[in-house]
């Protein structure tokens, strides 16, 4: 006779341990894209700016 599945979740996955892990970077701190894409802007700015200066200096 053949065993039935259990429903919830269990097996394999929870077995490995992905399930938990996934719970607990679920956790962690989260920034939101504009921030993201914000401070990707500025650093190219940035960048762009200190080469300017630095190819001016020349």
């Amino acid at each position: 006779m053949a065993r039935k599945r259990r429903k919830g979740g269990e097996g394999l996955v929870t077995a490995i341990g992905l399930v938990r892990f996934y719970e607990e970077v679920e956790e962690k701190i989260k920034v939101p894209p504009e921030a993201v894409i914000g401070a990707a802007f500025a650093l190219s700015i940035m960048t762009i700016a200190l080469d300017l200066l630095l190819k001016a200096a020349r």
